[in-house]
């Protein structure tokens, strides 16, 4: 019945042409764009209560994006996505009791209908993550749901609204179900008893979501962040791809440039079922193992930029309208500095790799200070959620559950490194501005460079006229490399050079000294 219901309405509402007509019409190329995520609690307090809110995201604006792109103050982010802001009783968020309110402690709607239009007046794309395979249990649907069984009452329309099953039986293999006494069934719980499962077999489930994201596109939202959006069947991956088929195209019948980016936090052979309907994070190149991350640390640049040309070819032939989306870490995961150490130039070269790449690439707050927090011994995601590092009085705090040593937080604050030109916050200023000054490199066609006994590598991509070749050495090692044995174009100046050396042209030879990126442009 899932499936049959999610097919069907999928190939009525979503077909190759309304694509086309989107790509080609209403700008999606718009859409490559550095994003900035805000874990809303833990980025800056406006009325010293201690919890980050949305007056304080309005209050910062001049820190992420002044609306000036030649200012080069501030850090110059193209988007902001937003943890959850609606009303909740956990300090994540996560477990929604009303999609239609802004949570107290973050502010008012009027707050987000400000900073949306603040976004926008500066070419910021805004959105909003949206969990939709959970509420929390004092959310109201599912208090009609528990009082419907308590009763008896299956006509009831919040009945079946999540998925739940008799006490006798046996929950599925792999799924949780938490035993309600007083309603006499189990409801499904995967994430926390607290978080009940949608049943999304029921059309009234369906419509009830649609609805939420269709205001907040009224509202004036450019997209979502779709949480845990391979649960929604958990083990049924092509239910789950139907439903977002489905939800999305329906969604860009109202908003046909919608950013839309799903977690489905799996390799890419699960990742790929998604990509038909939405973009995904690349969780592949992401943490302390990813390719990001190895290829930081001296790796082998040419293997970086082989999987980067590879990707992207796979993921066009999947659907000519996704994005790369490559990311370092987030508020699930230990912050990259502590893998990834500034004082060796490790988190600077783990930037260039991603941010200087083709899609749309996500920062973590407080990855451009070095921030550090991990999961440690407290087993706690709070302490990868920490406090922002103002330095300036402002009075946000460490969410409720932190236990990490601040005598380890070696990042020193906004306020220092402002000030400091070789700071890691303007270096990542710097980076943005490159990748803004060259629109090839996140938008144009990519063409990995082998370079023959060097770990050295880099690309080619051209757009709009314009072509580039970027390099990097991520090793501390100098490096000499022949244009000539690696591509057959020509390219005689250094346009840009970021790292902890310089960059050298010589003729036809590129020298790159040790932890060095450089972009050149072709020949007029």
């Amino acid at each position: 019945m899932r499936r049959m219901l999610c097919v069907l309405v999928a190939l009525l509402l979503l077909c190759p042409s309304s694509l086309a007509e989107t790509k080609s019409s209403d700008g999606v190329d718009d859409l490559n764009r550095v994003f900035y995520e805000i874990f809303v609690g833990s980025f800056s307090d406006s009325n010293g209560d201690g919890v980050g809110d949305l007056r304080g995201i309005i209050n910062r604006m001049d820190y992420l994006n002044d609306g000036d792109p030649e200012s080069n103050t501030s850090l110059g982010v193209e988007g902001i996505w937003l943890t959850p802001v609606f009303a909740s009783p956990s300090y994540h968020k996560y477990d929604v009791t009303d999609f239609y309110a802004i949570d107290p402690a973050f502010g008012t709607m009027d707050d987000l209908k400000e900073l949306i239009a603040l976004c926008h007046g500066r070419n910021v794309k805004i959105i909003l993550d949206l969990p939709l395979n959970h509420t929390g249990a004092q959310n109201r649907w599912f208090k009609n749901f528990l009082n419907a069984h308590t009763l008896n009452n299956p006509d009831n329309a919040y009945y079946d609204f999540f998925t739940w099953l008799p006490l006798e039986a046996a929950a599925p293999a792999g799924r949780h179900f938490t035993t309600s006494k007083q309603a006499k069934l189990k409801y499904e719980s995967n994430f926390s008893d607290s978080m009940p499962e949608l049943n999304y077999d029921l059309p009234a489930v369906r419509e009830a979501v649609l609805k939420i994201a269709l205001y907040y596109l009224d509202l004036g939202v450019d997209g979502f962040r779709f949480d845990a959006a391979k649960y929604l069947y958990l083990g049924d991956n092509p239910a789950c791809v139907d439903f977002w088929q489905w939800y999305i195209g329906e969604l860009r019948k109202v908003k046909p440039d919608l950013y839309t980016v799903a977690e489905v936090w799996d390799g890419e052979g699960v990742i790929d079922q998604f990509l038909p309907a939405t973009n995904c994070f690349n969780f592949t190149t992401s943490q302390s193992e990813g390719l990001i991350a190895e290829t930081a640390k001296a790796g082998n640049v040419n293997r970086f930029t082989a999987y980067i040309e590879k990707y992207q070819q796979k993921i066009t032939e999947i659907s000519p309208y996704t994005m790369n989306l490559l990311f370092i870490s987030n508020h699930d995961m230990d912050r990259a500095a502590g893998y990834l150490p500034v004082t060796n130039g490790q988190m600077m070269m783990a930037a260039n790799l991603y941010l200087l790449s083709p899609g749309s690439p996500f920062i973590y707050y407080g990855e451009e200070l070095g921030m550090k927090g991990s999961r440690g011994g407290a087993n706690t995601d709070a302490n990868r959620r920490l406090a922002m590092l103002w330095g300036d009085g402002d009075t946000v705090r460490d969410p409720v559950g932190a236990t990490y040593d601040a005598s380890k937080q070696t990042a020193k604050p906004v306020k220092e490194q402002l000030e400091q030109s070789y700071s890691l916050f303007n270096y990542y200023r710097r980076l943005l501005k490159i990748r803004r000054d060259h629109p090839a490199i996140a938008k144009g066609n990519y063409t990995a460079l082998t370079i023959p006994d060097s770990k050295a590598g880099g690309f080619v991509s051209t757009w709009d006229g314009e072509t580039v070749a970027l390099f990097h050495n991520t090793t501390p090692r100098d490096v000499k490399i022949d244009l000539t044995a690696c591509t057959d174009q020509a390219f005689d100046k250094i346009s840009a050079s970021i790292g902890l050396g310089e960059a050298f042209l010589n003729g036809s030879f590129l020298t790159l000294e040790g932890q060095t990126t450089a972009v050149l442009t072709a020949a007029q």
